[in-house]
């Protein structure tokens, strides 16, 4: 049985990961990290043409692979307008919401290589000066970025280097509580790149030959809808979507659990392995919930829409608040990794 030892690696290596910005469209630093991370438990990682991470784990059986998905992009932004104030107007990356990204400090990465900060901020934010602070619509064409420079001007904020297209990173702000509850924006999806990574150390740990083919692809695209539709290796015939957990009301799933979903707005996963996965939480004693997510897509449903003849899945830890402020636990994890182990019968 895995220990929960892997399930502490696993939040390691995603803590790490989450301190690299990644919004969909700029992932390139954090597709070298996690390259270079599964290398250094002794696969073979490459990057693919598009930029995400295909990881071969090895294993027997070649005709009957297996491909374990997981996404390193992430929501954020990009500057759609230096205003005449020398302030910055915003198209969201992703699914990106300004009610979430309201008051929260982010960073703008310019083509020149510069790196500024500054917050998002509701237009006229003081609450002392604008009666409407309460009632005001958030929208991106309410918020702005308020930069830590001194400017006034669009000029001034132009010669700083910043320009429409820039990306805008927002902070993922971090931390795990006594009480394991691990807490970051973008758990959606860097928590299950670590928790493969616990997977991969565990096999490589103890030299476990895997009895399938099994490979792992980061995508980076999955957050606009097409991560998942490209690089997959010959042989494969299921894919597995590792990706968040789904928590809320009409669910029944914790942030304890790993969720194994049956449908989403996509449509309902191959009943066979689904079955499976329940098959394999029972037998490892994880503690699971099988749900429907209503408003939800994954990156092995655009692989089935690119064309590939495969069966596909879809389990993650349960994250709370997706696309805000999330919040997991590390029994979560643990489960998770338990499903993985007892998919492959390792």
């Amino acid at each position: 049985m895995i220990s929960k030892s892997y399930a502490d690696f696993s939040w390691e290596q995603a803590a790490a990961l989450l301190a690299i910005d990644s919004p969909t469209g700029f992932t390139h630093m954090a597709a070298a990290w996690v390259k270079d991370a599964f290398e250094n438990l002794g696969y073979h990682a490459e990057i693919t043409t598009k930029g995400g991470v295909l990881v071969d784990l090895g294993g027997e059986n070649a005709q009957d692979g297996l491909l374990l998905a997981a996404h390193t992009d992430t929501l954020g932004a990009m500057v759609a307008e230096v205003k005449g104030n020398g302030r910055l107007r915003l198209t969201p990356l992703g699914g990106m919401n300004a009610n979430n990204g309201e008051a929260e400090n982010v960073r703008v990465y310019t083509r020149c290589g510069k790196v500024m900060e500054g917050t998002a901020q509701l237009c006229n934010a003081s609450v002392h000066v604008n009666g409407d602070y309460s009632s005001a619509k958030r929208s991106f064409d309410t918020v702005e970025v308020v930069l830590d420079e001194d400017v006034h001007s669009a000029a001034d904020t132009r010669a700083l280097g910043i320009e429409v297209g820039d990306i805008v990173c927002f902070d993922p702000r971090t931390r795990r509580t006594a009480s394991g509850y691990l807490k970051s924006r973008f758990l959606d999806d860097k928590l299950s790149v670590g928790i493969l990574l616990g997977f991969a150390k565990y096999c490589a740990d103890n030299a476990i030959i895997l009895p399938r083919r099994t490979w792992v692809h980061v995508t980076v695209y999955e957050e606009v809808g097409h991560g998942g539709s490209g690089s997959l290796p010959a042989g494969v015939t299921e894919a597995i979507s590792v990706d968040m957990g789904c928590v809320g009301s009409g669910l029944q799933c914790t942030e304890k659990q790993v969720s194994i979903c049956a449908k989403d707005s996509g449509g309902p996963y191959s009943y066979q392995v689904v079955g499976k996965l329940i098959e394999a939480a029972k037998a490892t004693a994880a503690d699971y919930a099988v749900d429907v997510y209503p408003y939800y897509g994954s990156d092995v449903e655009a692989t089935l829409r690119a064309g590939f003849d495969i069966r596909h899945g879809l389990i993650g830890a349960g994250v709370y608040a997706s696309h805000g402020y999330e919040r997991s636990h590390i029994d979560g994890v643990h489960n998770t990794l338990k499903v993985l182990c007892g998919y492959l019968g390792v």
